[in-house]
Order: structure tokens, then sequence, then C-alpha cells
């Protein structure tokens, strides 16, 4: 079996971390004198050498590693389920039976590797040879991957065809028990490296990477003054401890227990479980009279209280009577404009200028000349984004 592919321009794949932590466990499994005892089975009045039981695969799995019954029968199917671990007896259901049902140990080159994927000409192949094997008799599925094959690898077609009438002559010429044992190895693999319509597919990598992230490049001065300036920059960055970090995060979880309806409950009832809507009456967005837990709620930070609709009402009467209505007006606006619909930006935008920071505008708000200039500035390309800079000096002055 040939491990190069044809070149897609995205070939590269991480390896799956854990596969590493698998292959160091399958090795311990096959050492001779502490691994799982091999010994000759009989499977259709065939002899299959050194096959393992699945129960025997669970003890050692228990014995080894002190875990539960549960924990260890869904490690053990993983083996199989990853191709490490073959079935003899039901080559297509690749699970772990814990119980007397036969396996084999997959040969190392068939292991999931670094940086190569299961190649094309490989499964073409296997499949022709499979082809000629049953005189046609294929899955629905093996027959449109041997069709699109055909058409896609159609310049070495014969290479294919000649490949396959080789390994199957070679293999009529091989033991019956070494041609059974090759049948099942060849089906795992396949049916882990090419998934059939259903089934899972364990080694989906998500996207390829255009480039091999293990190249060596050749480095240039810009990329060495790159690097310079971006440790510069880390160097001064200010961090904190993680005392101080996790002191801060325990602080915040105690205040915010008691408000917290999951951790302390809802009160009066949970309206998921009684059915009585009282919990969502009593805090609804513009409820008359707020509770008193979520009155206390504002006071633990200005930005609770801009948040809950009710806390602004609220604040925005405190504002009328400082004469500073259209500081809230503003922020909402911005608020608006941020999370509205994009097709209405522009407009909205200008909306907001005219009536907010125009020179002699209705509601003209206060804000320095500097965040004026970067605001104008930005509205001649209006974006979501375009008033945060003045957003955030009119929330500083709210929050004062």
């Amino acid at each position: 079996m040939t491990v190069t592919r044809l070149d897609q321009g995205q070939r590269y794949r991480p390896r799956m971390a854990f596969l590493k932590k698998i292959e160091t466990l399958m090795m311990e499994m096959q050492n001779p004198d502490t691994g799982v005892k091999t010994q000759t089975q009989t499977v259709m009045i065939t002899n299959i050498p050194h096959a393992v039981t699945g129960n025997d695969i669970m003890q050692w799995i228990l014995q080894r590693l002190q875990i539960t019954a549960e924990e260890a029968f869904h490690l053990g199917d993983l083996f199989v389920k990853y191709g490490y671990i073959y079935p003899l007896q039901e080559p297509k259901n690749l699970t772990l039976k814990a119980d007397g049902s036969l396996y084999r140990f997959q040969t190392p080159y068939f292991w999931p590797v670094q940086s190569w994927a299961a190649d094309d000409t490989d499964y073409a192949i296997y499949l022709a040879k499979k082809n000629i094997k049953r005189k046609g008799i294929l899955e629905e599925y093996e027959k449109e991957h041997y069709n699109m094959l055909n058409q896609k690898i159609n310049y070495k077609w014969d290479f294919v065809i000649m490949q396959a009438k080789e390994q199957y002559k070679a293999g009529k010429e091989r033991k019956k028990e070494d041609r059974y044992t090759l049948d099942c190895q060849e089906r795992a693999y396949w049916l882990v490296n090419r998934t059939p319509p259903g089934m899972v597919d364990v080694l989906e990598y998500g996207l390829d990477r255009v480039t091999d992230p293990n190249e060596n490049k050749k480095n240039t001065m810009e990329f060495f003054r790159r690097e310079i300036m971006y440790y510069q920059q880390a160097i001064l960055k200010t961090r904190v401890k993680s005392s101080v970090s996790l002191g801060g995060v325990v602080k915040y979880s105690e205040q915010f227990l008691s408000n917290d309806p999951i951790l302390s409950g809802c009160l009066p009832s949970n309206p998921w479980i009684s059915d009585d809507p009282e919990f969502w009456d009593l805090n609804a967005k513009l409820v008359e009279v707020p509770t008193r837990m979520r009155v206390e709620r504002w006071a633990f930070n200005f930005s609770e209280l801009i948040r809950d609709p009710k806390g602004r009402q609220n604040f925005q009467l405190f504002l009328k009577k400082e004469f500073s209505g259209e500081n809230l007006g503003f922020w909402e606006a911005c608020e608006d404009l941020k999370y509205g619909d994009q097709s209405k930006v522009k407009e909205k935008a200008e909306e907001i200028y005219k009536l907010f920071l125009a020179p002699g505008a209705r509601r003209w708000i206060n804000i320095d000349g500097k965040t004026m200039g970067i605001t104008v500035k930005g509205l001649e390309h209006p974006h979501r984004y375009v008033l945060d800079a003045a957003q955030t000096h009119i929330y500083m002055l709210m929050k004062k």
C-alpha cells in the first residue's frame, strides 16, 4: 500500500492529540508478558491465530487503568472504532462486545497516522479487488465510490485493475486463515477511513490546512522584525497575578449567587416545573413594581442597571431631573445601530448624527473634541461600530 496521495492543495491535517495515548496503550496491550493473552480461535471452521476476546480486552483495561466497567467498555469501543482492533466475526460492525466475540490487533502500519490520509488509488484497488472477488456485488455506497473513482483517476485505471488482479491472485495462494484475517483487516481499515453513510466518521479533522505547519521556511528580516515587535509589546503588557484573578472570580460568584435562578432556585417557584408563570410575571422587562432582588442587583454595577429595561427606565427618569436625558437616548440609539438591520446602518448613523452630534442638534450631547473628530471622520464610511468612541465616552459620563 502506498502512502502518497493526489495533491489537492489542502492535504496537511492536524493529528488528533489523543491518538498517541491510544497507541501507547495498544503497545502495552500487545506486550507478550503483561498484555492481553492471544490464542488460536475457531471462526467458521477456520483456525485464526493470535485472536483475543472482547471480554479479555475489557478485563485488561479494567485491571490496567483502574476505571469503572462503563468507562472501560467505552474506551475499548473507541479502540475498535478507530481501527486499532478489528472484529473477526462481524467485520462490518466496528463495536466492542464484552463477551466471547473474537478480535485481532490491527497492524501498526494501518493505524491512523500523522500527516496522510487513505489514498484514493489504494481505495480504488481495494474496491476493484472486491468487485472481482464478489463478481460485481458491492454495497450501494461502494458502487458510488467505485464509479466516482473511475472518473476521477481514469488516467491510471488500467494500473488499478492490474494491481487488483495481482492482489486477488496472490490472496488465493495464501492459507485460508490468512485470507480471512486479511479480509477482515482491510474491511476494518476502509470502514474507518472511508466511512459508509449512517456511520460516524471518527477521523473527521475539520478543515484541512493549506500548508504544512511543520514545514521549515526561510526566515527573513521582516519576520524577525515582527517577532521583536510582538515580544516588546508582550513585555509591556500588564498582567494580573493568578491569585488576584481567582479572588475576583470568587467575589463575583458570591455576589451573584443569590441572583442566579439555577444555583439558588426560582422564587416563588420554577415555572418550568410547576407551570406557574408568576416568576416570569414578576421579572417581566417593564413590570410595574420590580422585585427587591432585582433592584438590589442594580447596585452591583452600572452595567447591571443599564442592561435591565426596568432599571434603564428608572435611570431615564433620574437623568431627566438632571437635564441630561439625551445621554441615555444616544446610548440606546448606538445599541440599536450596533445590533440592528445591516441594510439600515448608514441611514441610522446619519439620523443619530443629526439628532445628537451635529451643531445645533435637537438633543445635542456633550463630548470632547478629540472623540468628536474620530466620530465625524468615521461617519464618512459608516458601519455598525462607527459610534463606539462616542458611546463609550457617554457611558462613562452616565456611570459617574
